[in-house]
């Protein structure tokens, strides 16, 4: 019998092309550096109807019951004066799009001064993915950036999603990875982040499911958006497990804004999907996306990881900062990428974190995850 030839070796699959693992350095798997998340204000009926007076018919009848100083600051630049109601409410236009190539290459530029070496950008379609404008940000910077794929929430789906075979969004989705996004041969290196509701709703079901059948396909890492609610982590993986897909292969999100139980974390670890806790930087009395939300700070997400890491789960976890806002950038006045470098670090050393455990979830990690093939 002839011998097979050998597997090629798993790479990390970059917007400039694929890439050792061992060159990614520290990663923040779960960021956005080019976005465009406005599409949420849709649903709260906040964004202006353009020429009809606030008090019209023609308004959206979610906008009428806010007081005109509220939906005036939906449409206001992010500015000193209304940055702490934009970083509590999220509700403003201006802060949801990260469009300038110039603040991404002077804030991933500080990233790496800091020593950041590579960032996931999470976007997706629908989410203002730009795959020649992360390509033009990597080349200026330095910094490795990893390109997502898939789609987000339902109300970020774009028109004709709904009827799309599940095996025609499989193919979309592989494309991205294998080929590259449309014509400009940029390759996505994550299936994700896919964006999920509570309850799914049945089209971000039908994403899932054919994320799962890309992951299979390209050997793609797949990182799942959760519902907010506690039970929605697992809910999601029941679903990859059904589906067919790899759950040691999967990133399971945001986890520090949806579940607050040791017990519910351990439950999700032994599933054996990675664990992200991706909100570092991220600390406020008041979720304007669930107000029953308990949002701990960093020193509760240390002890998380401190929790997990003595349960046998510390090569299952992840931190980032999700940053998709421009409140967050260094130059709006927010801690920028360089806030679990500076600040979440030095945090974890004092609690105890040994430097082998630091480097565990910030460097050897996401180079176990995020490899192709």
């Amino acid at each position: 019998m002839a011998d097979l030839p050998p597997r090629p070796a798993r790479r990390v699959r970059t917007v400039l092309g694929d890439i050792e693992p061992a060159e990614l350095g520290h990663t923040q798997p779960h960021e956005h550096v080019l976005c465009d998340m406005s599409a949420i204000i849709q649903p709260w009926g906040l964004q202006p109807v353009a020429g009809a007076p606030p008090s019209s018919p023609e308004q959206p009848a979610v906008a009428r019951e806010f007081p005109a100083s509220v939906r005036a600051k939906v449409a206001e630049p992010v500015r000193p004066d209304n940055y702490d109601w934009i970083r509590r409410t999220v509700l403003n236009l201006d802060n949801l799009r990260l469009l300038s190539e110039t603040d991404a290459v002077e804030e991933l530029s500080l990233y790496r001064s800091a020593g950041g070496g590579a960032v996931v950008d999470s976007s997706c379609v629908g989410m203002g993915r730009d795959p020649l404008g992360l390509a033009r940000v990597s080349r200026a910077t330095g910094v490795h950036i990893v390109m997502g794929s898939g789609y987000y929430s339902r109300d970020y789906h774009p028109a004709g999603l709904a009827d799309m075979p599940v095996d025609a969004v499989r193919d979309e989705i592989t494309r991205d990875v294998e080929v590259g996004v449309d014509d400009t041969g940029v390759r996505a290196g994550v299936v994700g982040e896919i964006g999920l509701s509570w309850p799914v709703h049945p089209v971000e079901e039908k994403v899932l499911r054919a994320a799962c059948r890309a992951q299979v396909a390209t050997g793609a890492p797949l990182q799942i958006h959760p519902g907010r609610h506690p039970e929605a982590p697992l809910h999601a993986l029941r679903t990859v497990m059904d589906a067919g897909g790899q759950p040691e292969r999967t990133i399971m999100s945001h986890l520090d804004r949806t579940l607050w139980r040791s017990d519910d974390l351990l439950e999700l670890a032994r599933t054996g999907c990675y664990l992200e806790l991706d909100l570092f930087g991220q600390e406020s009395s008041y979720y304007a996306f669930n107000p029953d939300a308990r949002r701990p700070n960093d020193r509760t997400r240390i002890e998380w990881l401190q929790m997990l890491i003595e349960a046998g789960f510390g090569d299952r976890l992840l931190v980032a900062q999700d940053i998709c806002q421009k409140v967050y950038l260094r130059r709006y006045g927010g801690p920028g990428y360089t806030h679990i470098l500076e600040s979440a670090l030095p945090l974890m050393r004092h609690m105890g974190m040994s430097d082998a455990e630091i480097m565990m979830v910030t460097v050897d990690n996401p180079a176990a995850i995020l490899t192709v093939g």
